[in-house]
């Protein structure tokens, strides 16, 4: 994988930390994940003009993406509810990687190299062992985790295919970003009422964008990374996101942070190292 590919889905990475940790910082994460996504189609508006359409070929795969991301963002909710962020985003994001590089040679007929099969394994050995640390957690949670996990592997196919056959990635993600928003916030309203919809978003409209641009930008470049490299290698490096949320827990939130996330820590930048030299 080129240097430049790298550095980008690792900034990728810490973007999707930083959205994350908004999340986490929040009074009502299912109403601050939608205002994430809505963060991110307001964020994607100003560049469409400037951008071909996407070819007609990719809409199909627009369209489930945006299935994908809903679901995908209403699995997180209710996974922080029912568990442990410490056993739950582990869970996520580190069994996704495993699936894709176990399914992307009859998926794709993506070949990995020994190097970069090694790369990846390691990388999300590295993420599960922070579930190590995890000192509550319930069947429940790790079934919504598994569950997000398998959505997670679904929509990387998706958009990885779909960027590639779009003409252009970037145009790709940002017409991705505006249907999910809308989903959610329908669900939302039928779910809570219009009223304690349109008052948390008055409250944290600025949470939502500033945590939309980060999160577009995020996944804007993972796509990029998949027209490069190999969807599974750059899906697996993009897990080091892991990395960034621990500085982030620990100097922000004021967390306590085991031995386990200190070992995690080195296997993941073991496993990007062997990325890089694969």
């Amino acid at each position: 994988m080129p240097l430049d590919v790298i550095l980008l889905v690792l900034f990728g990475a810490l973007l999707h930390a930083t959205w994350n940790a908004i999340i986490k910082a929040g009074s009502d994460k299912s109403l601050d994940a939608a205002l994430i996504s809505a963060g991110g189609a307001v964020s994607a508006l100003p560049f469409l003009p400037l951008l071909p359409l996407p070819h007609a070929s990719a809409w199909p795969f627009i369209g489930a993406s945006a299935i994908l991301q809903f679901a995908y963002f209403q699995l997180v909710a209710a996974a922080y509810r029912a568990g442990d962020i410490g056993l739950v985003y582990p869970l996520m994001r580190g069994c996704a990687p495993l699936l894709i590089a176990a399914t992307s040679g009859f998926i794709l007929q993506e070949n990995l190299s020994g190097g970069a099969l090694v790369g990846t394994m390691t990388i999300s050995a590295g993420v599960l062992t922070l579930a190590l640390e995890a000192r509550r957690g319930s069947s429940r949670a790790i079934i919504l985790s598994l569950a997000n996990a398998c959505v997670i592997a679904s929509y990387t196919y998706v958009d990885g295919i779909g960027a590639r056959i779009s003409g252009n990635a970037v145009s790709y993600t940002l017409w991705m970003s505006l249907l999910p928003p809308v989903l959610l916030f329908s669900w939302a309203a039928s779910q809570r009422g219009a009223f304690a919809v349109v008052s948390h978003v008055r409250r944290n409209w600025w949470r939502g964008l500033i945590g939309g641009a980060g999160s577009i930008a995020s996944y804007g470049l993972a796509l990029w990374a998949m027209t490069k490299a190999p969807v599974a290698t750059v899906a697996a490096l993009r897990e080091t996101a892991i990395l960034f949320a621990l500085v982030i827990s620990i100097t922000v939130f004021k967390e306590k942070a085991s031995i386990w996330r200190y070992v995690a820590g080195v296997v993941i930048a073991i496993g990007g190292l062997v990325l890089k030299l694969a």
